[in-house]
């Protein structure tokens, strides 16, 4: 019979559920070294935030299968560590979904009606019932920044209230969206159009800071504006200036960008923003619902089944270990690529898999590349076990094709997005060590990763075109790692590619945007 420890308080639901399959002890508030000393006798381990799954302590855990997380976050488990030992982590990113959606729904009752702000007069030994006349949520728009699980649930509920909901979420099929019963449009149209606007989106490089000076100035001074996601997808100046010069009515906020908030958050300082200490996923049936969900994903392991929500990365069979490994990391930078230069809504996926690679099982390899393309957007880890469940989710079509390599690469990993606005193709193979991609849609180039930020430009071949871009890029003190061309033909449509140490201001995108015979200009990080 297994051993399980419970190092950190948990639903007694949790608890017992992980009795009848073991021996389950709890042990709360142990000590590092505490830990490290007895770990070495358990099959599993479940945790909060509170207990740190170091790699020493996974180093003495000698019969450790699992790890479990009750609740989302796993930053205080050294994956690394966990998977290099062949350790499966574990979390439970759905037990608080309910939670969430029906506090961002009271939060947006309690700001369309006033009631803090009502509740905190009356108290004082006022009557002011004209004073807090707020509007009904009936025939009102909805905007929804994110359609993971907590968005969806939000959709329901707000739909049950007569609202009609607008969309951002570009890696949704619109076919998913007509399900749902919902518009996907461009963030501008959201933000311009809507009467209440939440954000349920991860936070990504992307993502952070997405609610800024810029985009508040587009949006209706009546608008209503609530986060119940994470707190650095909000300029927090930007919002409290934008409430206090009444171009924004009110913001409800649960998440702050550092917690719990310092004393001279301005959104602290409005009576028009209502805010809560984090409290989205605080129900008793929530921590319930973590308790049980991460005890079920436990005893899956224990009993040698795969767990829906592994979050370390999968491991590779000996017998190809040596073919596929060194293109797990190819697969994942062609995907995360290929999201980056596609626009529009995504609907379908191909993947091909060239050369010795493809007479492998290439399980592994698909689901790094989804990682790549899904995971900086998705709420939850993408492997091995849920790539085709998160992609199936969303409503996008995953195809897969196998073949012999070209003459010039012994392997090729190429993505294909198909969304609303074309296709995008990158391929990329592994030679001398390192990833190269070495296509871009229909160019043919040889660029290798190795991090910073890579500026795209589609122009027109002609003399002086690299030179302008170079000056711009100059003039604003960028440094330029370097740089690779791509064309059918002599002056002919062209691409280039420049490899960044800085990001690029978006005024100096304009600026390359404005030269004559510049098509399009992106900006990727790898």
């Amino acid at each position: 019979m297994p051993k399980i420890l419970v190092s950190d308080p948990i639903a007694n639901e949790g608890v017992e559920l992980l009795q009848s399959q073991g021996e389950t002890d709890v042990k709360t508030g142990l000590s590092p070294d505490e830990l490290i000393s007895i770990i070495g006798q358990y099959d599993a381990l479940v945790v909060r935030s509170e207990t740190k799954v170091t790699s020493e302590v996974i180093a003495a855990g000698d019969k450790l299968q699992v790890i479990g997380r009750a609740g989302v976050g796993v930053d205080n488990i050294d994956l690394d560590a966990a998977t290099r030992k062949g350790i499966s982590v574990v979390n439970a990113p759905t037990g608080n979904t309910i939670a969430a959606a029906e506090h961002t729904i009271a939060m947006m009752l309690a700001l369309s009606r006033n009631i803090p702000q009502a509740n905190q007069s009356l108290r004082s030994g006022e009557w002011k019932r004209s004073t807090f006349t707020g509007v009904e949520l009936r025939n009102r728009l909805l905007g929804v920044i994110g359609i993971g699980k907590v968005g969806r649930e939000v959709i329901q509920r707000a739909q049950s209230f007569q609202m009609k909901i607008l969309a951002y979420d570009p890696f949704v099929s619109a076919e998913h969206a007509t399900l749902l019963g919902i518009e996907i449009v461009p963030l501008e149209r959201l933000l311009a159009e809507s009467d209440f606007i939440c954000l349920h989106t991860p936070l990504t490089e992307s993502t952070r800071g997405m609610i800024n000076d810029e985009r508040l100035s587009i949006v209706k001074p009546s608008v209503r504006i609530l986060n119940i996601a994470r707190g650095e997808l909000i300029d927090e100046n930007a919002l409290a200036r934008a409430v206090e010069e009444g171009r924004v009515a009110g913001a409800a906020i649960d998440v702050f960008s550092s917690e719990p908030p310092k004393d001279d958050n301005p959104l602290l300082k409005s009576e028009r923003i209502i805010v809560t200490p984090h409290l989205g996923a605080s129900t008793q049936e929530a921590q319930e619902e973590v308790a049980r969900e991460v005890a079920e994903q436990i005893i899956c392991v224990l009993q040698g089944q795969s767990a829906r929500y592994t979050v370390n990365a999968p491991i590779v069979l000996p017998d190809s270990q040596a073919t596929l490994s060194p293109y797990i990391p190819v697969a994942s930078q062609a995907g995360r690529l290929a999201t980056q230069l596609s626009n529009g809504q995504m609907s379908s996926i191909k993947l091909k898999f060239e050369g010795d690679i493809s007479n492998y099982e290439t399980n592994i390899l698909k689901a790094a590349c989804v990682m790549g393309l899904l995971g900086p957007i998705s709420d939850q880890r993408i492997n091995l076990v849920n790539a085709d469940f998160i992609a199936a989710e969303r409503g996008l079509r995953i195809t897969e094709e196998k073949g012999p390599g070209p003459e010039q690469y012994g392997n090729l990993i190429t993505v294909e997005v198909e969304t609303s606005e074309g296709i995008t193709i990158v391929s990329a193979t592994h030679m001398r060590g390192e990833t190269h991609i070495v296509r871009i849609g229909e160019y043919w180039i040889d660029i290798v990763p190795t991090g910073g930020y890579l500026l795209f430009t589609d122009h027109q071949d002609k003399p002086g075109m690299i030179g302008a871009v170079g000056t711009i890029i100059g003039q604003h003190d960028i440094n330029i790692g370097f740089m690779e061309v791509g064309r059918m033909e002599s002056r002919g449509r062209a691409t280039m590619i420049l490899g960044l140490d800085d990001d690029v201001p978006e005024a100096a995108l304009d600026e390359v945007r404005k030269l004559d015979d510049v098509y399009t200009v992106r900006i990727a990080l790898l």
